[in-house]
């Protein structure tokens, strides 16, 4: 049994390493769970985490309580054979994030020898987690282009603090493609995707973001401007604005920008708060993108946490925007299963790949 310690990480280390162990089939004993969190070991989303993989794979769990700094988790997959899919239900019980469950199960497509469906119950637009429509707008077409054979489905969208958020995804087996996002491609537009809760619709909060976002979305001195629509005098066309009135448990809103360019996409998200106008909602989205476009990266810097596991699977090279902690976590949890990936660095950045097999 593989033993790993936590001390130093939070949620993250223990979804990929939870990933990690089903696709290496490999058990793992996981110490001080979440230890640099204020409140450490297994919150009620981890515990979902935990208890999604545990039913995919027919895992044996110990520790799986609330509150849990330690757990061993052992694959129920005999021999090298794959995962036989199926469906399942998980409820997080609070306004947990679903997204960053989701994110726990995509990798799993390169074992499937049958399509998996998870329908999942939480929040769906929470701090500190990926927006639902980054999630379906921007990382699963990203991750498409490459060979995932995923889709989702939302039947309710779920804010904080109630969550009750309800989506069911998709995934088939897949083979995946090298990653090829060394060098961003020409800009080609953005799409822009808001969201409120029908509680909020006579505020026009959705309409609001969104126009908040396209004022912004403009970089001083570069002649490039996203709130041309008509992308003439060098700005960048809008290709898709989407507004969305949705049934909540809590009132809430969510606006995602997405920005194509030839070799793939980046996402910036920003949610609705209590007091912040909805305008100012649009603004912050928009700040994250003018400063990614400002850049060469070709994803933006969420994406490029999350993309090391697959970029082990798969192989390639991936530009990304900035050496975060996630990045420099991952590639140690990455390394200790037998899957280095090698970083140079580029400025702020860097160009994250897989290393060769050795001789």
């Amino acid at each position: 049994m593989r033993e790993l310690d936590g001390s130093d990480a939070g949620g993250q280390f223990l979804r990929t390493a939870l990933t990690l162990s089903v696709l290496e089939n490999e058990p793992v004993r996981l110490e001080n769970v979440r230890g640099d969190r204020p409140n450490p070991g297994l919150a009620n989303q981890h515990l979902a985490v935990l208890e999604a993989l545990a039913a995919v794979t027919d895992a044996t769990v110990s520790g799986a309580d609330l509150g849990s700094e330690t757990i061993e988790f052992d694959p129920g997959r005999s021999g090298s054979g794959g995962l036989g899919g199926g469906s399942y239900a998980v409820d997080i019980g609070t306004a947990g994030s679903v997204t960053l469950l989701f994110d726990a199960l995509l990798p799993l497509a390169t074992a499937l020898e049958a399509p998996l469906s998870v329908t999942a119950t939480g929040g769906t637009d929470v701090e500190w987690s990926p927006p639902l429509d980054y999630f379906r707008q921007v990382k699963l077409p990203l991750l498409g282009a490459h060979g995932l054979v995923a889709s989702c489905e939302v039947d309710r969208r779920g804010f904080y603090p109630d969550g009750g958020g309800r989506v069911t995804l998709r995934i088939a087996p897949s083979s995946l493609e090298p990653l090829a996002l060394e060098r961003r491609g020409e800009l080609e537009g953005v799409r822009l995707y808001s969201t409120e809760s029908a509680s909020l619709a006579d505020q026009d909060v959705a309409h609001r973001q969104l126009e908040g976002a396209l004022v912004r979305l403009e970089l001083e001195g570069a002649g490039r401007s996203a709130a041309s629509e008509s992308g003439e005098d060098g700005g960048l066309e809008v290709l898709e604005r989407q507004e969305r009135t949705a049934e909540s448990p809590s009132p809430g809103s969510a606006l995602v920008i997405r920005v194509d360019h030839g070799t793939g996409v980046a996402g910036f998200g920003a949610l609705g708060e209590r007091g912040k106008p909805a305008e100012r909602v649009g603004e912050d989205a928009a700040d994250a993108a003018n400063r990614f476009l400002e850049g060469d990266a070709a994803v933006d810097r969420h994406m490029g946490d999350q993309l090391l596991v697959f970029l082990a699977l798969a192989g390639g090279r991936v530009r990304i925007p900035w050496v975060t902690d996630h990045v420099e976590t991952s590639r140690a949890l990455l390394e200790a299963f037998g899957r280095e990936i090698d970083l140079e660095q580029r400025g702020a950045g860097a160009v994250v790949s897989q290393s060769p097999d050795p001789p």
